[in-house]
């Protein structure tokens, strides 16, 4: 009889006792997710390989403090976001507080395809088939568009929560959102669009 293998709840608690083996565990379980989502809002193979380092042993250091009625998947998620935006924040150049500049001069896309789409990003991220086309869809926004995106439709995080995080006022980050999901929408709305409910454009 093959042995069941243990939850995450289960690992947090054996991990809180001193059982190493036990966290190693929950790092294999999650290690790839922190590793996505850290390339998704740093851009880059490097950055990310650095934020899923500073995100384990951060995760490591402060087990102790995490509440077990919560998801440990999450919880991480979180750490790993901040990690991410501290990179982002170091970086030559780049500052967080700059997303807020040119805001009322962008003009919005007019996409040449539009229909509803048959699922949520979010869920949509979860697939790993079309996880590729995700990313590459991703990274041909730019970076302020891009955090935006990531932080409120594929983590979860509420306007506020994203805007705080971000250093944005909470219309800025409803109108980068809107922007992004615009963009977003004319590449992936071809592969993951419903036909049936396709609209056809207005002409300029």
């Amino acid at each position: 009889m093959t042995a069941t293998a243990p939850n995450d709840p289960e690992l947090v608690r054996r991990a809180k006792g001193g059982d190493l083996a036990a966290f190693e565990e929950l790092v294999t379980r999650h290690e790839r997710r922190v590793y996505t989502l850290a390339r998704r809002i740093v851009g880059n193979e490097h950055d990310a390989e650095d934020v899923t380092q500073e995100t384990l042993i951060s995760a490591l250091r402060h087990l102790s403090e995490f509440r077990e009625e919560a998801n440990f998947g999450t919880w991480i998620s979180r750490i790993a976001t901040h990690a991410a935006l501290k990179i982002i924040r170091k970086r030559k150049g780049l500052m967080i507080e700059s997303l807020d500049v040119g805001l009322e001069n962008e003009a919005f896309p007019h996409p040449e395809y539009i229909a509803d789409w048959r699922e949520s990003p979010e869920h949509l991220v979860q697939r790993h088939e079309t996880a590729r086309l995700i990313d590459d869809a991703l990274n041909k926004l730019d970076e302020a568009h891009r955090l935006v995106f990531v932080l409120r439709d594929i983590e979860g995080l509420s306007v506020k929560e994203t805007a705080e995080a971000l250093g944005l006022s909470e219309t800025n980050v409803k109108v980068r959102l809107l922007r992004a999901r615009l963009q977003l929408r004319e590449h992936l709305t071809r592969a993951f669009g419903d036909e049936r409910k396709r609209v056809t454009p207005l002409q300029h």
